[in-house]
């Protein structure tokens, strides 16, 4: 197991991770600093804790937002594949139908 140190608010945290998990390890931590002190500007040091709570907050917001907007992209494609659908088996049959035309006017010819 691989230990990294990470800054959060400049204060030192060592933190375990798996191997190879290093990099994206410190790059979360970047993203949770960077709601910790957002939150720190905009309400003044209120303890590590509370900072911390609230910088975990903020990021769980932007999860249950992005998670929203996900859901709503599935349903966009599922209706966008069921539109596709549609349109190939409607293509199909406009294609069918011509052959047919086309078939009984070379008979017709012949």
């Amino acid at each position: 197991m691989a230990q990294v140190t990470v800054e959060v608010n400049g204060r030192p945290y060592a933190v375990g991770c798996e191997d190879g998990q290093e990099h994206h390890l410190v790059e979360l931590a970047k993203m949770f600093d960077k709601q910790v002190r957002h939150v720190s500007e905009d309400m003044g040091q209120l303890g590590d804790t509370r900072l911390f709570l609230m910088g975990a907050l903020l990021l769980a917001d932007e999860l249950a937002d992005a998670k929203g907007r996900l859901a709503s992209l599935q349903v966009e494609v599922g209706r966008l594949q069921a539109d596709r659908a549609r349109l190939e088996t409607r293509a199909v049959t406009a294609l069918e139908s011509a052959a047919q035309k086309i078939e009984k006017l070379a008979n017709v010819e012949a």
